[in-house]
């Protein structure tokens, strides 16, 4: 896709968006959608199946269940995450699982074999290799032949104990500051925030340790954590994604790492993967 807009004047981001068309975007799978609903609006996250397939069943029987409706948002670190789930006081019973499983194994990566992978042109310090994987920001390690999801702003995974198959998908968290990629492969990363992250961005800092809520009436309730697919057609979000596969998506971000617009005197030639803020939009009238 040519980035011209007249003699020699690159196209803007939003010129390019402009210019797209209904094949370069994609309706996200409701079967693979969530809702976290608050009292102040909805957020509207993406499951990632292709990287942790057993998470990702796990979550989808809890949200069936009904297991997060009524509890809360209860911790909320400066610079990092916000985290939500069942804080049950120490020796006393959580809130039953029902027929989710009690036990899944780490999927901190995958085979990179038949993963169809994106990569972008710079490097970067964390992975040999960056780019885009079943639309999510991945990274790529082509001698142990292993592909992972990356802590970007905006990334839900899966909070753990000390051991790495401790996670059952109950304890959910949303990164809300710089990325911090040092949890890549350290972690299970389950997801990302689509629309709706400015109800959990501007949520108060826990004054605890690591931004745990002293004061219970300082959480936020969830109103319920439903899948989409589970939610009537009337009641859902109609959203499309960028593909990150195309053309089209090359051009938005290299409009990005190389920014010539007149407020720019030098433009970067470099972007960092977690910079790469993959677009959303309600589909266009017909």
């Amino acid at each position: 896709m040519s980035t011209d807009a007249g003699a020699g004047k690159p196209k803007t981001t939003q010129e390019l968006l402009d210019a797209s068309r209904p094949g370069d975007w994609r309706t996200p799978d409701p079967a693979s959608t969530l809702y976290l609903d608050l009292a102040a609006g909805r957020v509207v996250i993406e499951l990632a199946p292709d990287f942790a397939p057993e998470h990702v069943a796990n979550i989808r029987t809890l949200a069936k269940e009904g297991f997060w409706n009524g509890l809360t948002l209860y911790r909320s670190q400066d610079n990092f995450v916000v985290q939500f789930g069942d804080i049950t006081e120490e020796g006393m019973p959580g809130r039953p699982i029902g027929t989710a499983k009690p036990k899944l194994p780490a999927e901190f990566s995958r085979t990179a074999d038949g993963l169809a992978f994106h990569a972008l042109p710079d490097r970067d310090g964390w992975a040999p290799e960056t780019g885009f994987a079943a639309g999510f920001p991945a990274a790529r390690d082509p001698r142990e032949g292993q592909a992972w999801l990356a802590h970007c702003y905006g990334t839900l995974g899966a909070g753990r104990d000390m051991a790495a198959d401790s996670s059952n998908g109950t304890e959910l968290y949303v990164v809300t500051g710089q990325s911090p990629r040092q949890l890549d492969r350290n972690i299970t990363v389950v997801g990302r925030v689509l629309q709706g992250m400015e109800h959990l961005s501007v949520l108060p800092r826990g004054t605890g340790p690591l931004g745990f809520y002293e004061d219970p009436a300082q959480r936020t309730a969830i109103t319920a954590i439903r899948l989409a697919s589970e939610v009537p057609a009337a009641e859902r979000t109609a959203l499309e994604v960028l593909r990150t596969d195309t053309p089209l998506f090359d051009a938005v971000v290299e409009s990005r790492r190389n920014r010539r617009d007149g407020w720019y005197l030098r433009p970067a030639g470099h972007i960092d993967l977690c910079n790469i803020s993959v677009p959303v939009r309600s589909p266009p009238a017909m």
